[in-house]
């Protein structure tokens, strides 16, 4: 016996569907008479025209037409609307002869209304699909197809049984690819979701089996061997639970990428995974305005510093698809330089857009001299930095030499050779230093604010400020990972010690994004603040770790707390005193109105501290930072 079972959504299906069969069997009978019914038909028309509708919503409950959701209409809900047409009309058809042997009953009109009825029924459900599917785009669909491609291209002959969390588009695309690729070696037995109005409802044919937080009784009663979480648009409190879920089910489960991966679409993450720590950060989609970045990258010559970083490979990945003329990729480390130089001449290997690769330093400033002869760039990203706190507390003089004398060295390059965009890719540690690192780079964005002053000068001078990125080398996940491989203790410096962070694809997003925005034409360098979301305790990311590794806080691995580094805050800031805050037109990034700094002043300050950097003089280098950088404060 089926269960009846009754919703706002069932009611408006049954009454659409109600409408459809009234105006197929009347259509039928237009056909039937040309258009004009003998006043003989009309009243058996009339008479036996509630027990159609009324037999046919029952024939279409029955092959389960009302469990589906329209905007997934497959193969097999179609055979069923024709089954159930079909089947309800040889239904009235025998009764009436039964009856009254078709007395004011034209045969044929029956005939005519099942075709009809087959028709309107159907044609109207796929074009309530084809609507979603526009609406939806193809590109979530092709990089599904990407991502099972890549991940599941072999399997051992087992048919693993899989439930996919979300009965969504994503997930609903992902059923496809699996059912239509059977080598995959899945067999997907329902979904499950939180939404109730979905559950009961069948997608393809396959029930949502119920909410999501009924996992474990679903894996244990229908012998799932793996899950796949296909909720791109899940928050981090969302993602948190489901994952501890998940966990609990004791089975592997893996996750579709979050939207922000999905539209990028580079191949490195174009692919079903394990469930990151980026998963529970919770950043949302940015939204690029492509035309305005493609119009000041298409055909150009770029020249990346940093090239072979976490940052500036991503930048020269994400360049790429604005069809730049060149890409010099500029970096200090060979290896780095080559793996990045590899990567993306495999990426355009057939186009004519040149690569080119240039070992070097930053604080050479005759080689770089000589770079910008030979390529002549029209924009610049200079992405390279020395970037670790600790490191630096320790050599200041390396801080000064890289972050700030080779950051003059390419801003003075840029002015002589009229470079058309300037883009410096700052931190949130420049926000009243506690550090060496933090006030080289806030000294190098007041080079910058100076770029623009004294001689005349084209080119546009840009700085965009951020927190921490997720993976980047030598930061804290990495090496969380590292000490939970080990079995633990992971250390961390303060209990509530919070720090800002994104994903690196937004956060290269962005500067592109802030490139375009960039308007210096009023006299100095805009600074650039990215929108960096709410702040996260180091030790809550710890303890997510820990549990993403199947492991237990405080129980499986401890946390030990070691005291703050030299040179370290409990909190970062994004903003400086007195920085007027002003939106842009991109939701995400703010832009700051500084005062314009001193050219002469501040070079004469940057000269004591160069040769302070030669001596090796730490404490006279402190000095000349807090007297450039009042604010800066040593911890």
């Amino acid at each position: 016996m089926k269960k009846l079972y009754f919703s706002k959504n069932v009611v408006i299906v049954v009454v659409v569907d109600a409408l459809l069969f009234c105006c197929a069997f009347y259509l039928a009978y237009l056909l039937r008479f040309d258009f004009h019914i003998p006043r003989f038909y009309r009243v058996p028309f009339q008479q036996v025209l509630p027990l159609v509708i009324l037999l046919k919503l029952a024939s279409f409950y029955w092959f389960d037409l009302y469990r589906g959701m329209w905007r997934y209409t497959s193969l097999s809900d179609l055979f069923n609307i024709v089954k159930a047409a079909l089947i309800t009309n040889l239904v009235i058809v025998g009764g009436l002869l039964f009856f009254n042997r078709f007395q004011g009953f034209p045969r044929s009109v029956f005939l005519i209304d099942a075709l009809l009825t087959i028709l309107t029924v159907s044609g109207f459900r796929i074009l309530i699909r084809i609507y979603f599917e526009h609406a939806a785009g193809d590109k979530m669909s092709q990089v599904v197809k990407k991502a099972f491609s890549q991940v599941f291209s072999k399997t051992d002959g087992h048919t693993r049984r899989v439930i996919i969390l979300g009965a969504g588009d994503c997930g609903e695309k992902i059923y496809r690819e699996i059912a239509h690729n059977p080598s995959l070696g899945f067999q997907v037995v329902g979904f499950l979701d939180d939404n109730p109005v979905k559950v009961g409802k069948k997608i393809h044919g396959l029930p949502v089996l119920g909410e999501i937080a009924g996992v474990s009784k679903f894996v244990a009663r229908l012998s799932i061997d793996e899950l796949i979480i296909a909720i791109p648009t899940a928050t981090p409190e969302q993602m948190r639970t489901i994952v501890a879920l998940c966990e609990k089910s004791g089975i592997p489960y893996k996750t579709v990428p979050g939207f922000s991966e999905l539209l990028n679409g580079t191949p490195s993450v174009a692919a079903l995974r394990k469930v990151a720590y980026r998963d529970l950060l919770g950043r949302e989609v940015v939204r690029l305005d492509k035309e305005g970045i493609g119009a000041y990258l298409a055909g150009k010559t770029v020249l990346v510093t940093g090239a072979g970083g976490s940052i500036g490979s991503e930048l020269c990945r994400q360049i790429l698809e604005f069809s730049p003329g060149r890409i010099v990729l500029f970096d200090r480390s060979e290896t780095a330089l080559y793996e990045i130089d590899l990567e993306l001449k495999g990426q355009r290997r057939d186009t004519g857009l040149r690569i080119s690769p240039v070992l070097g330093d930053i604080q050479d400033q005759r080689q770089l001299e000589h770079l910008f002869q030979l390529t002549a760039p029209h924009v610049v990203f200079h992405a390279a930095a020395y970037k670790h706190v600790p490191m630096l507390e320790a050599h200041p003089w390396k801080a000064v030499k890289n972050n700030i004398i080779g950051t003059r060295n390419l801003v003075e390059l840029s002015k002589r050779f009229a470079v058309e965009r300037f883009v410096l890719v700052s931190t949130d540690k420049a926000v009243r230093p506690a550090n060496v690192m933090g006030a080289s780079k806030r000294v190098a964005e007041l080079l910058l604010q100076c770029g623009n002053g004294g001689a005349p000068c084209t080119t546009q001078f840009m700085i965009v400020r951020f927190g921490n990125v997720l993976g980047s080398a030598g930061s804290v996940i990495p090496l969380f990972q590292k000490q939970i491989g080990k079995g633990g203790p992971v250390t961390v410096t303060h209990p509530e010690v919070t720090r800002f962070f994104m994903t690196v694809s937004e956060a290269c997003q962005l500067i592109l994004q802030a490139g375009a925005i960039g308007n210096t034409g009023r006299g100095r360098a805009e600074v650039f603040v990215l929108k960096m979301g709410t702040p996260v305790k180091i030790v809550d990311m710890a303890r997510d770790l820990i549990r993403l590794s199947g492991l237990e806080p405080d129980k499986d691995i401890s946390i030990e707390f070691v005291g703050l580094r030299p040179g370290e805050k409990l909190y970062e800031e994004l903003i400086v005193e007195g920085e007027g805050v002003v939106p842009t037109e991109h939701e995400k990034i703010m832009v700051l109105r500084g005062a314009e700094a001193h050219a002469a002043v501040l070079n004469g300050a940057i000269e004591e501290l160069e040769r302070s950097a030669e001596l090796q003089d730490g404490g006279a280098i402190r000095v000349w930072l807090k007297k450039i950088v009042p604010e800066y404060e040593p911890a």
